[in-house]
């Protein structure tokens, strides 16, 4: 099987990407086709929400529903909850904080958080939030910190607390969750989403719910349910890369650290007799730990999150880069001699597969006009100072035509831009969050989520805590 490396870098700290040829990999598929006989369902449960995927948006809208009065049932084909930010070992959380320090995405991502004991959570003191004093920016920097010379609120968090704190967090509002279970189908009537069909090691169930919640990321509720969704997105970009992320314990990170910053010239010619032997070489992140060091893999673009025959190739060669660079770190890098593998990620790293053809998607050229949105349910910090906070508009989480069902995580509707930071955990949070309140105003007044009443949202979503730029008033 040829492949094609094609490496190049998004930026300093950025890991080199690796682009494959996905045509050279997938097998010729049969033309024949098995038609199923058709076959009664049994009702596994009725609920009032339904959240399909327990990752970050999955959560966080369990959570909302729940806090705003609804029975809420949580659909999750692993036996965790927390998703990429968990499983996936994405346990950096990124920005939080604008320009200024003030934390904008907040509500259920403070509450999580707060909820981690002290020791499984390494991040700037809040204090320090928006400084732009060069020694704490400097420190900041080598651990995830500081971006563009602006101290933020981005820990770097133990995955295993937050599998812990999510799962409480959820029982104590009484959410039901579901584990081992994976979504199949959507069940339409009409062109409402009426609940979902659902295969476990007891066969298919099915499960009916006045508004389901489509926080899968890759959109696979509201693709099945024939919503329109976009992909155009470039398959070369870092934003369409996918991973296999894992952790190394055994290391010294403030050692590689103070060696990388005080010893340049040596480091970067240890880097390049790296690639010179492997062909490319991550460089590792820090952790909530000194001991712990995350890797985020090989970045593999031209790989497809939806085609089964490359998510497998992405695991076979993520593991496989995985030993060949610890052989390399072991016998060269200062920090890692006794390094071992500690974990590789039990989910697939995905950026972006599907995004969701919304009401209102979020668009750059309207961001970086300042746009606030009336249907304003949150606000992200934007990439650059140059920029004003980003407004995320309820719109952008309800389909163009589909009722009964609401779209948050990376699969929001968003242009190709916007989704580069649009996808990330806190991110998710926000509009898992945003979305859950909806879904319980929406089954309390029995009406589809599109007629849901903003202001009575935007109401809900202060009263949990999160931050909007519109005018409390206009959210009374």
């Amino acid at each position: 099987m040829a492949i094609e490396h094609l490496s190049f870098r998004t930026g300093d700290d950025a890991s080199i990407l690796t682009v494959r040829r996905a045509g050279e990999r997938r097998r010729t598929r049969p033309k024949r086709t098995y038609v199923e006989p058709s076959r009664e369902v049994p009702v596994f449960a009725e609920t009032q929400v339904l959240v399909v995927g327990g990752g970050p948006a999955g959560c966080a809208a369990a959570v909302a529903a729940a806090r705003a009065g609804a029975d809420v049932l949580l659909l999750e084909r692993y036996g965790y909850l927390g998703g990429l930010s968990t499983g996936g070992l994405v346990i950096w959380i990124d920005r939080m904080t604008d320009w200024d320090g003030r934390q904008v995405i907040a509500g259920f991502a403070r509450d999580i958080l707060d909820r981690l004991p002290d020791d499984a959570v390494a991040g700037a003191a809040k204090a320090t939030w928006g400084s732009k004093d060069p020694g704490l920016n400097a420190y900041w920097r080598q651990r995830l910190g500081s971006f563009r010379d602006t101290v933020t609120w981005s820990p770097v968090i133990d995955p295993e607390w937050l599998k812990l704190e999510s799962l409480r967090m959820a029982l104590e509002l009484k959410v039901t969750p579901v584990f081992h279970a994976w979504f199949s189908t959507p069940i339409v009537s009409g062109s409402a989403v009426q609940g979902v069909v659902f295969e476990s090691k007891e066969g298919r169930h099915a499960i009916y719910a006045d508004v389901v919640i489509d926080a899968t990321g890759d959109g696979d509720v509201f693709a099945r349910a024939q919503a329109a969704f976009e992909s155009d997105i470039d398959e070369k970009s870092m934003h369409h890369s996918v991973n296999v992320a894992w952790m190394w314990a055994g290391v010294d990170m403030n050692r590689w650290i103070a060696f990388r910053v005080e010893h340049p010239e040596e480091f970067n010619a240890l880097m390049e007799r790296g690639r010179q032997a492997l062909g490319e070489v991550d460089r590792p992140y820090v952790s909530w730990r000194n001991d712990v060091a995350l890797f985020l893999g090989p970045r593999l673009t031209g790989y497809s999150a939806i085609n089964v025959e490359d998510l497998t190739a992405v695991e076979v060669e993520s593991r496989r880069w995985m030993v060949d660079l610890l052989r390399f770190y072991r016998s060269c890098m200062p920090g890692f001699s006794d390094a071992w593998i500690l974990e590789s990620a039990p989910q697939i790293g995905v950026r972006h597969s599907r995004r969701l053809s919304g009401v209102q998607p979020i668009l750059r050229s309207e961001w970086q006009a300042g746009v606030v949105y009336p249907d304003e349910v949150g606000v992200s910090p934007s990439l650059s100072p140059t920029f004003p906070s980003v407004s995320v508009p309820y719109g952008s989480l309800v389909p163009v035509s589909v009722d009964g069902l609401l779209a948050p995580g990376r699969h929001m509707a968003s242009d190709a831009s916007s989704h580069t930071f649009l996808r990330e955990i806190p991110q998710c949070w926000l509009t898992g969050q945003a979305a859950g309140a909806a879904a319980a105003l929406a089954a309390r007044a029995g009406v589809v989520p599109r007629a849901v009443d903003i202001a009575a949202l935007q109401a809900e979503l202060l009263r949990q805590g999160a931050y909007l730029q519109v005018p409390v008033a206009a959210a009374r």
